[in-house]
């Protein structure tokens, strides 16, 4: 089946189940989701928390009903399915999507940076607040990001011990997006394309010696069964998810329930760094404890002088080219990653 002949099968599915014709007018929203509700991550966590705020706040007058684990829409589809108005809300993993969202794929050109998961969904509401190119990016899609999920800071996780710049010769380090290729040849190591899924695999069976993630994260996936060695080099918090709404399904909402939903979006940044952070926290406990993983701090100068490599100023200024050409300044907000601007 086509993804076109399923979303239209899964529209129709969905709206003769629950009876409702018109999404954009009803009651229960739906929220469609590829992450399982039992993850027990920061995501799952706090997308329920996100669904109870919303009940609570208008008062129970509406709801949102969570399909969730991909059942209504696997990862990639997402987009395409809540444009289509098989759902009212989903998660948007932006950097999958990057010819259809350059704007706000931003953050991935700028690895390392030096903010924080809080303050990079800071950074991308203060964008969609400030330039209208990056709502309207979305909005060309039939979509609308009321809120904003990055992810956590990063390191690396390792095979081996890496203390300096000059650990990492020859090493083969996982590689993905816009900037870690150039940014792991900078450093002198090999990248290689490796998905998620097959990290744990990769790192056992030495195809790769060290990948980018975070605390929170390696835990989740295992990894740290694997690697024993985590290397605090500043790579900065990721832009992940987009909290996204159709279009359609917004605009159809009275004005009281959209500044329950414009209010929620901001809340909910904090409420999901915090509960990250929390995470992390434990992690880093359990690493000190029973799972033996040593932590090693990284030279923040090294990684730093690597930024005027070619190769990593020239995917920087790629997306200086692309927001230059849609109207944006883009060489003023390429500043708010510089490590020597106040954050």
């Amino acid at each position: 089946m086509s993804l076109n002949a399923f979303l239209r099968s899964s529209a129709l599915a969905l709206a003769t189940a629950t009876g409702l014709a018109s999404m954009a007018q009803a009651d229960t929203y739906k929220w469609i989701t590829f992450k399982p509700q039992g993850a027990g991550d920061a995501q799952a966590i706090t997308t329920q928390w996100l669904v109870d705020q919303f009940a609570e706040r208008t008062g129970g007058t509406h709801s949102i009903e969570v399909f969730w684990g991909g059942s209504v829409a696997k990862t990639r589809e997402i987009p395409e399915a809540l444009a289509a108005g098989v759902g009212d809300f989903g998660d948007i993993i932006t950097p999958y999507f990057p010819d259809l969202m350059p704007l706000n794929n931003a953050v991935g050109f700028f690895i390392p940076q030096p903010m924080n998961t809080l303050e990079v969904g800071q950074f991308m509401e203060e964008m969609h607040a400030t330039y209208p190119q990056f709502s309207e990016e979305l909005e060309s899609q039939n979509l609308h990001a009321f809120g904003f999920r990055p992810l956590e800071d990063y390191g690396l996780l390792c095979t081996k011990p890496v203390k300096s710049a000059a650990d990492m010769k020859g090493l083969r380090i996982r590689s993905y997006g816009f900037a870690y290729p150039k940014l792991i040849e900078a450093l002198g190591a090999s990248p290689v394309s490796i998905a998620t899924s097959e990290a744990y695999e990769a790192l056992q069976r030495s195809i790769i010696d060290c990948t980018p993630i975070g605390p929170a994260l390696a835990r989740g996936w295992k990894y740290d069964e694997v690697a024993k060695y985590y290397i605090e080099i500043p790579l900065g918090a990721s832009f992940g998810h987009l909290l996204a709404m159709n279009l359609d399904s917004y605009n159809g909402m009275d004005d009281e329930t959209k500044a329950v939903i414009d209010q929620l979006g901001k809340d909910y940044l904090v409420e999901y760094a915090r509960v990250l952070d929390e995470d992390a926290a434990r992690v880093r406990e359990l690493w000190t404890g029973e799972l033996g993983v040593e932590v090693i701090p990284f030279p923040q100068e090294e990684l730093l002088g690597v930024l005027d490599d070619a190769g990593v100023q020239d995917v920087r200024q790629e997306w200086i080219d692309k927001a230059n050409g849609l109207g944006v300044p883009a060489d003023e907000i390429a500043k708010s990653f510089d490590f020597d601007t106040p954050s």
